[in-house]
C-alpha cells in the first residue's frame, strides 16, 4: 500500500481475497474506476491476475479501453514503449504454453487410440431387447400414457426417448406429452 502510494496512486484498492479467487470484489470495484486515460497500478503482477492467461486477459481489456498498466515490483509499465515489449513477450510466452499443452493433449489422445482406448462417455445402447422397443412404440403411438410415465417405465431419459422411439414416425397422440 505505501509503495503505491509513493508510486503517485490516487485512489488504492484493497483487496482481501486471494488471487486465486475467481470473483475478487476489490478487482472488480478497481476495474470499474478505470477510464480512457488512467493507468491502474499493482504492487506486483499476482496481486492484478489468477493465472498468465487471466493477466494477460485483463491487461489486454484494459489497452483496449486505452487505459495502462504498471507493475511497481516487475518495472512494467504499458504507456511505455519497453513495458508494452515485455507485455507482449509475456503474452508470446502464454500462447506457447498453451499451445505445448494442445500438443501434449492431441499426442496422448494418439497415443491412446493405438492402444485401442477412445475417450468420452461409453456408448450404451438403451434398448437391447427389440420387444422393449416395439413395447414403448406402442404406448407412444397410443396416447394415453404420458412421455414421463414411458420414461421412467423403461428407465430412460427423454432425449432418449425421442431418439429411439418417437424418431421414424412412430406415430403418438398430440396430447401424450410430460
Amino acid at each position: 500500500m505505501d509503495a503505491l502510494a509513493r508510486a503517485g496512486c490516487e485512489r488504492i484498492i484493497r483487496d482481501t481475497f486471494s488471487g486465486a479467487t475467481a470473483d475478487r470484489p476489490g478487482l472488480t470495484e478497481a476495474l470499474d474506476h478505470l477510464r480512457t486515460g488512467d493507468t491502474r497500478g499493482v504492487w506486483r503482477l499476482d496481486r492484478l491476475g489468477r493465472s498468465l492467461r487471466h493477466l494477460i486477459e485483463t491487461i489486454t481489456g484494459l489497452h483496449a479501453q486505452g487505459i495502462g498498466f504498471r507493475s511497481l515490483t516487475e518495472s512494467i509499465d504499458t504507456t511505455t514503449s519497453s513495458g508494452t515489449l515485455v507485455f507482449h513477450i509475456f503474452g508470446a510466452l502464454a500462447e506457447f504454453e498453451r499451445d505445448l499443452i494442445r500438443e501434449r493433449t492431441t499426442a496422448g489422445l494418439v497415443a491412446a487410440r493405438a492402444r485401442g482406448r477412445t475417450g468420452g462417455r461409453p456408448k450404451v445402447r438403451a434398448f437391447t431387447d427389440p420387444r422393449k422397443l416395439a413395447a414403448a412404440r406402442r404406448l407412444y403411438a397410443e396416447g394415453k400414457t404420458t412421455i414421463g410415465t414411458i420414461c421412467a417405465t423403461f428407465g430412460i431419459s427423454k432425449s432418449t426417448f425421442y431418439r429411439y422411439v418417437a424418431r421414424d414416425g412412430a406415430g403418438g397422440a398430440a396430447g401424450a406429452t410430460g
